[in-house]
This record gives structure tokens, C-alpha cells and sequence, in this order.
């Protein structure tokens, strides 16, 4: 039986979600002291950074059907993807455990009931049940929970920008480290948007609308962050839904917003794990994670948000500079092979050039400039290699 495809809308819903987060309005709160029309704009050529690389990406999905660790066997080869495999998963059960802890924190302080070990155990529960509902059966309630956010966050957007401001910018933060800040988050989803594009029936079409929307929606956050803490003075998250006075619309945002989100990085946990062995299954594997950063949540002081997204950040953007070398300009598959040490060295030293560029403030953040020396030293190694007249060889 021929797989089920998903839409272009069913896509957009997925990334709809992915960007309303708990997480994406704290970031934002980071670059309130740039004051508002500054991180306006350092938040625009974040995310369109970021999104660019996350269109491509997708598209390489899209188009060969794979899932992204698959996908990352072009470049690397069987065995050396595992590298990114074990870390995707990793970071996967990081971001599983963030997610649940911020959310739990922001549902125990709008409601004043259970704590937060209460209230993990609740959206953990909620993911469970979006993963036994799986992923091509969530058409109808992914819409019934996305309208419901779409409805609360504007109500909450208007909350935010219209109470008295509460303090001036201060230039505690940089531009290009608010640009950064922009560039970490859809750069986060590298490592999982072609598990969702792959199975598109247009995977162009998909992958276009899915970006462009989750562009939209996750610059919304981050200006509802920034403007909540610009204009209420606050940067906590729950304190701005209690000025918001939402009520229990509050409490829907905070839990459905976690839940959509974190579905997201529990269902790739899984897929990446099948890459680790086929034996292991997606579902198992997926419930297993949450379940893990479920107690990871309740039992670990999980905090460092921005050090996390810059961890990130240093092991993918190099990994997808090499693979957008290879896969656009040389035409390259080199999923037969054992390992692809010339790339996994390059990669290796593009990690080492963006830790390095912590310390370096460029206007366009870190991730920009990276990756172009990385696609650079991918293009030359390749013409040193011989690889495009291979690649041509073989296309003929």
C-alpha cells in the first residue's frame, strides 16, 4: 500500500505549531535591551537566515523522500551519520526536557496548582497521546488546537503592546548577538524538517509554505516576547500571561503550545533513532524520549537557553552548509559509502570556527558567516577531489 502523503496545508499546520512556543516568546525576551526597532529588525534578518537554510534542508527531504538523518547519509556516509544521529537524539531529549520544564513552570504560575512535577507529568502526557494519534491522523486536531492559539496569541499580542513601557533600551546585548539569538531557532529544526517534508505530496510547494509560515509565526513570538518585556517591563513568561489576563486561555497557550511544539521533537527523536538501527521503531521510540525528558524535566534543573541554542547551532549549521554544497552544486550521494571522513573532518573544523566565533561580533550573528566558510572549504575540497566531474560521470 502506497503511503499516505500530507498536504501543503497539514504541513503549515505542523510548523504553525512548532512556532508557537513557550520557548521561542523567552528568546525573545533576550533582546529587549536592544530596544524595540533594533531587535525588530535584528529579528527579521535572524529568522530570515535561519529560514533560508531551513527551506534547503527541507527541500532535500522533500525531494529524495528521506527522513533528515537519512538525508544526512548523502553527505556522510552509513556510519558516519551516526555521529549526527546519536546527537540529534540527544539534543532531541534536551529540547524534550526544556520544553516540558518551561511549559510545567508557566502552567504551575498562571494556575497556582500542583507544581510543576504536577504539571510535567500532564503536557507529558498530552504529547503521548499526540504520538499515539500519529502524525497523519492529526489533520482535525491539530486545527481545532492551532485555531485555539491563533485566537490567544492575538489577544495575547495586543496585551503585550499596549501596556505601559517598563523599561528603555540599554545595549546590554549586540545586534549581531540578537541576530544570533533570531538564527539559533529555525536553525534548531534543521535536523527535523525533512522528517515532515518527506512525506509531502508537492515537496516544494510543502516545504515553501511550511518555512514561510513558520517565519511568520516564530518572528511573532519573538516580538511578543520582546515587546512583553519592553512594554510590561516583565521577562518572565508567566508574568506576562497574568498581565495579559487571559484566564484559562492562558493556561490553553502554555499547554497546547508546549505539547504541539514538543510532538514535534519527540516524533524526530524516534525517526532519528530508526536511523540508529532499523530495528528500533518510531512510536516506542518517541514515547521513550518523552517519557525520558519527561523526568528529565521533574528531576533535573534544566536552564541556559541561549548556551543550548548556541550548542546547536555550532554541531548543525556546519553539517547542512556541507550537505547544501553537496546535494545543490555537486549532485552528490554518498549514502553507499562506509564514511565520508573528508566531510566529517570539514564538519569537525566548522564546529571548532563557530565556537570560536562565540567571541566575534559580526552584525549578521554567528551561523551566517560559518557556514559560508564551511560551504567554501566544501566546494574547494570537492574541485581538489575531482568530485563534480564524478558526480557528472555518474548522472550520465
Amino acid at each position: 500500500m502506497t503511503e499516505k502523503k500530507t498536504s501543503i496545508f497539514a504541513n503549515s499546520l505542523i510548523w504553525f505549531g512548532a512556532a508557537v512556543s513557550i520557548a521561542e516568546i523567552l528568546t525573545g525576551t533576550f533582546i529587549a535591551p536592544l530596544g524595540f526597532t533594533k531587535g525588530f529588525y535584528a529579528i527579521l534578518i535572524g529568522h530570515l537566515i535561519g529560514c533560508t537554510f531551513l527551506f534547503l534542508a527541507g527541500l532535500i527531504g522533500g525531494r529524495t523522500e528521506k527522513s533528515a538523518m537519512e538525508t544526512v547519509k548523502m553527505s556522510f556516509g552509513q556510519r558516519g551519520s551516526l555521529v549526527f544521529s546519536s546527537l540529534n537524539v540527544m539534543q532531541l531529549l534536551g529540547w524534550t526536557a526544556v520544553m516540558i520544564v518551561s511549559g510545567a513552570a508557566a502552567a504551575n504560575g498562571v494556575t497556582r496548582f500542583g507544581g510543576d512535577g504536577f504539571w510535567s507529568v500532564i503536557i507529558g502526557a498530552f504529547i503521548i497521546l499526540w504520538i499515539a494519534v500519529g502524525l497523519r491522523n492529526l489533520g482535525k486536531l491539530n486545527l481545532v488546537a492551532m485555531s485555539a492559539l491563533l485566537i490567544l496569541m492575538i489577544l495575547l499580542s495586543k496585551s503585550a503592546f499596549t501596556l505601559s513601557a517598563g523599561f528603555q533600551a540599554d545595549g546590554s546585548i549586540s545586534f549581531g548577538a540578537a541576530v544570533e539569538l533570531a538564527v539559533a531557532m529555525p536553525l534548531s529544526w534543521l535536523p527535523l524538517i525533512s522528517d515532515y517534508t518527506r512525506k509531502a505530496k508537492k515537496p516544494f510547494g510543502a516545504t515553501l509554505t511550511s518555512v514561510l509560515v513558520y517565519f511568520a509565526a516564530s518572528s511573532w513570538m519573538y516580538l511578543i516576547g520582546m515587546g512583553a518585556a519592553i512594554y510590561t517591563g516583565e521577562s518572565d513568561v508567566t508574568a506576562m500571561l497574568l498581565k495579559a489576563g487571559l484566564g484559562a486561555g492562558a493556561l490553553i497557550i502554555v499547554v497546547f503550545s508546549t505539547v504541539t511544539t514538543t510532538f514535534l521533537d519527540t516524533y524526530s527523536a524516534g525517526v532519528s533513532a530508526v536511523s540508529i538501527s532499523p530495528r528500533i521503531k518510531e512510536k516506542p521510540a518517541a514515547v521513550i524520549i518523552c517519557l525520558a525528558g519527561t523526568l528529565l524535566a521533574i528531576f533535573t534543573p534544566i536552564t541556559q537557553l541561549e548556551n543550548f541554542l548556541y550548542l546547536i547551532g555550532s554541531v548543525f549549521a556546519p553539517m547542512i552548509a556541507i550537505m547544501i554544497v553537496d546535494y545543490f552544486f555537486f549532485k552528490k550521494d554518498s549514502s553507499q559509502q562506509n564514511v565520508v571522513w573528508p566531510n566529517l573532518i570539514l564538519w569537525f573544523i566548522g564546529f571548532v570556527i563557530y565556537r570560536l566565533f562565540l567571541s566575534v561580533d559580526t552584525p549578521v550573528g554567528i551561523s551566517l558567516p560559518v557556514m559560508a566558510i564551511v560551504a567554501l572549504l566544501a566546494v574547494i575540497k570537492n574541485k581538489m577531489t575531482g568530485e563534480q566531474k564524478n558526480a557528472k560521470r555518474n548522472a550520465a
